[in-house]
C-alpha cells in the first residue's frame, strides 16, 4: 500500500509539487476547513475516511516572495504549515503544537518550583530582617532594576534585543509600573493588619480578577471546564492554608475596611499582568511576527515601578509604621542588619546577607520565569502555576528548617484543600471534544 505526499506552494507564482512516498497504513480524516488556532485553542471541522490509499496535503505560502516585480514589497510569511493526516479517529498533532505544549509544561513547573522557592525564602530572609521588612522590599525592588537593565544591556549587544524592541511606545510600561508600585503600597498596607492566612485567601481573587480583566479587554471566553477548574484551585487553597485557624476572628477584628483594601491590592496585581500580557500581544504585532524580550519588559516596568514608589515615598513608611523623619535611620539600621555589621545594631541579624540574598535571587528568577509563561500561555495559566505553589510551601514549613525554630504543624484540612486543588488543575488541563468545546472569540476590533 502507497502514499504520496504533495507541498503545494500558495501564491501568484507557479506551484512547486515535490512527490514523496511516505509509508502508512492508518485512515485519515480529511478536514473540510483548515485547522485554525485562537488564543491556543486548535479547532477543526471534518469528515472522517478510511481509504486504501491516501495523501498528505502541506500548504505554504511563499516565504520572501513579492507579488509586484523584483522591487515590490515581500509579502509577509502567512500561517504556519498545516498537516492533514491522521490515524484512526485521532488527528495527528503538528509538532509545533506538541513542542509548544512541552514548553508550556516545562515553564509552568520552573515556575511551580522557583514559588515555592520564593516563599519559602521571603520566610527566612525576615528571620534577620524580621525588623526591616520595608528595607528588604526595597532591596528587592531597585535591585530588579540595576540587574534587569544590565542584562538587557547583555543583551542587545548580543543582538537579541533590536532597537525595535526599545521604540516601542513607553505608555504601556508606565502603567505596569504605576500599577504595580499601587499595588505594593495597598498590599503593605492592608498586610499589616491581616493575618497570613486572611492574605493567602484574598489573594486568590488575583486569580478572578484575570479571568473578568482578560474576558473585558483582551476579548477571551473561557469554556466551562476552565472557569471550574479556577474555581476548584482557589477553594483548594482556601482549605489548605486556612483549615484549623483563626481566620475568620482575624477577618472580624481587621474589619471590612483593610479587607476591601487588599483585595484592591490584588485587582491591581491582575490589571499589571494583563497589561503585560497586553504589551507582548502589541509587540507581536508590531514586529512583525516577533516578541519581545522579557528583559525589556521587566528593565522598563521595575524601573517605573521604582519611580513611583520613590514618589510615594513620603507616604510609604507611614504604611509600615515608620514616621518619614526616622526613615533614613530605618535604612541605615537595615542596612546594617543586612550586612551583619558587628554591633548592637546587628544584633539578632543571623543568617544576613546570605538568607537575603538567596531571597532576591530566587524572587528575580520567579519573575522571570513567570512572565516567560505568561508569554508563551496566558496570564491564567501563569497565575495558576503560581497558585499551586502555595500548599507545597505550607508542606515544606512543616519540616525542620534552620532559622525557623519549631516546625510549624500541617493543618487538618491540607489533605483535602491539595486533593480539591489537584482536581481543579486536571479539570482546568482537560481537553473536550470539539463538538462541545466553546468557540474562541473573534479578535478585538
Amino acid at each position: 500500500m502507497t502514499s504520496c505526499y504533495r507541498r503545494i506552494t500558495i501564491g501568484p507564482t507557479a506551484m512547486n509539487i515535490p512527490v514523496q512516498p511516505l509509508k502508512s497504513r492508518h485512515p485519515v480524516e480529511i478536514p473540510l476547513f483548515p485547522r485554525c488556532s485562537y488564543n491556543n485553542i486548535q479547532f477543526s471541522f471534518g469528515i472522517s475516511l478510511r481509504p486504501r490509499n491516501f495523501r498528505r496535503v502541506q500548504a505554504v505560502r511563499p516565504e520572501g516572495r513579492s507579488e509586484g516585480g523584483d522591487n515590490a514589497e515581500k509579502v509577509r510569511p502567512g500561517p504556519g504549515r498545516c498537516f492533514y493526516s491522521v490515524e484512526d479517529r485521532t488527528v495527528e498533532v503538528e509538532k509545533g503544537e506538541k513542542n509548544r505544549t512541552v514548553e508550556v509544561v516545562l515553564a509552568a513547573a520552573m515556575t511551580v518550583v522557583f514559588g515555592v522557592g520564593n516563599r519559602v525564602l521571603y520566610k527566612l530572609a525576615l528571620v534577620p530582617l524580621k525588623r526591616y521588612p520595608f528595607f528588604l522590599a526595597q532591596l528587592a525592588t531597585f535591585g530588579y532594576v540595576v540587574v534587569y537593565f544590565s542584562v538587557m544591556h547583555l543583551r542587545y549587544h548580543a543582538g537579541i534585543v533590536t532597537d525595535e524592541m526599545l521604540s516601542m511606545p513607553k505608555a504601556p510600561f508606565l502603567g505596569v509600573g504605576l500599577l504595580e508600585a499601587l499595588a505594593t503600597v495597598t498590599g503593605m498596607a492592608a498586610g499589616a493588619i491581616l493575618s497570613g492566612a486572611s492574605i493567602t485567601i484574598f489573594s486568590q481573587t488575583f486569580l478572578v480578577w484575570q479571568i473578568l480583566l482578560s474576558i473585558i479587554f483582551l476579548g477571551r471566553r473561557y469554556r466551562v471546564n476552565h472557569l471550574l477548574g479556577c474555581f476548584l484551585v482557589a477553594v483548594g487553597v482556601i482549605i489548605t492554608v486556612a483549615s484549623g485557624s483563626s481566620t475568620g476572628h482575624s477577618l472580624k477584628e481587621a474589619g471590612i475596611f483593610w479587607s476591601l483594601m487588599m483585595i484592591i491590592s490584588f485587582l491591581l496585581q491582575a490589571a499589571g499582568t494583563v497589561l503585560k500580557e497586553v504589551i507582548f500581544l502589541d509587540g507581536a504585532e508590531r514586529l512583525k511576527g516577533g516578541s519581545v524580550d522579557l528583559f525589556v519588559v521587566n528593565s522598563f516596568g521595575s524601573a517605573f515601578q521604582a519611580l513611583f514608589i520613590g514618589i510615594l515615598l513620603p507616604f510609604f513608611p507611614k504604611l509600615c509604621g515608620i514616621p518619614f523623619s526616622q526613615l533614613a535611620n530605618y535604612l541605615k539600621d537595615g542596612a546594617a542588619c543586612f550586612l551583619n555589621i558587628a554591633g548592637t545594631l546587628s544584633s539578632g541579624c543571623d543568617g544576613a546577607p546570605l538568607l537575603p540574598l538567596l531571597f532576591v535571587i530566587v524572587n528575580i528568577g520567579f519573575n522571570i520565569s513567570l512572565l516567560h509563561l505568561l508569554k508563551i500561555s496566558s496570564a491564567v495559566v501563569s497565575s495558576l502555576a503560581s497558585t499551586f505553589s502555595v500548599p507545597i510551601a505550607v508542606y515544606i514549613f512543616t519540616l525542620p528548617l534552620p532559622y525557623l525554630g519549631v516546625a510549624s504543624p500541617l493543618p487538618t484540612g491540607f489533605v483535602a484543600g491539595a486533593i480539591i486543588l489537584v482536581i481543579g488543575l486536571l479539570i482546568y488541563a482537560w481537553s473536550p471534544s470539539s463538538s462541545s468545546s466553546a468557540l474562541p472569540s473573534p479578535p478585538p476590533n
